[in-house]
């Protein structure tokens, strides 16, 4: 009887002892609260001036067509309008011609714009100091109609030279020459800029952006041969204009120059 009583006692203590873990547990857990959230760091931001439309090449900015967005200043460049230093920018910029088309989304900036003042395109849209000069091209001499406007191009001279003494047989001489190097094409005939996506351009007069001593020698090589066109790579438009040996043979006939050097002649008869 004694050993029942006793057993009875030591289960009642471990169900007691465990109902009041278990209360214990239950009563931490409905009362402890998750942590705090670590404070978000705010990035200092700055209202910059963007395109809210695709802006074409030559075409005039509307109010519309521009507004402000916020921007992170780390990455808002000094070139970019902003709001706190030109709170009027919209109106600055509204009547403005583009000289270089901007995306959607694309901060404006002063360098890609121009205040025509009344004059034409063409003279807005011209750096300071350069002059816009058409020549004659054909689908030879163009490239195949692949040149179109804002490419870069090398304009290239080529003459036959007559044989000054025709009985001895000597065949004419043909030379051809790089007179300019790393132009930029401003037009394709009264194109300033390719259309619907097109790839092609076939014109017959190409306009070229050129300082005053390349219109000289665009002007007078023009009255000594043909001139024709070749397509500047993408990738080398910002190459420095390529230096010709001047003492580069061409008494059997064309100069062939490979990556600036002129390297061997060819006769045409």
């Amino acid at each position: 009887m004694k050993r029942m009583n006793r057993a009875r006692i030591v289960v009642l203590t471990v169900a007691i002892c465990a109902g009041g873990v278990a209360a214990y547990l239950a009563s931490g857990s409905d009362n402890s609260a998750p942590p705090p959230a670590a404070p978000v760091a705010q990035l200092p931001t700055v209202d910059v001036l963007v395109a809210k439309n695709d802006i074409g090449l030559g075409q005039t900015v509307k109010p519309e067509d521009v507004q402000w967005q916020t921007w992170p200043a780390a990455t808002a460049s000094a070139t970019f309008i902003r709001r706190n230093e030109r709170p009027e920018g919209v109106t600055q910029v509204t009547g403005s011609i583009a000289r270089a088309p901007f995306i959607q989304g694309e901060p404006i900036r002063d360098q890609k714009l121009v205040k025509a003042e009344g004059s034409g395109f063409m003279a807005a849209i011209l750096p300071t100091g350069m002059r816009a000069i058409s020549t004659e091209i054909s689908p030879e001499t163009g490239a195949g109609g692949f040149i179109l406007p804002n490419d870069r191009v090398d304009v290239l001279l080529t003459r036959r030279l007559k044989n000054p003494d025709p009985s001895n047989g000597a065949p004419d001489i043909v030379t051809s020459e790089i007179i300019l190097a790393n132009i930029r094409v401003l037009a394709i005939d009264q194109a300033p800029k390719e259309k619907d996506g097109q790839n092609t351009v076939v014109g017959k007069t190409v306009t070229l952006e050129l300082n005053p001593t390349q219109t000289a020698t665009l002007s007078a090589a023009r009255q000594s041969g043909t001139l024709s066109l070749a397509l500047r790579s993408i990738v080398d438009v910002k190459m420095s204009e390529i230096t010709l040996d001047d003492s580069a043979q061409r008494r059997d006939g064309v100069s062939i120059i490979r990556y600036g050097i002129p390297s061997s002649t060819a006769k045409a008869r």
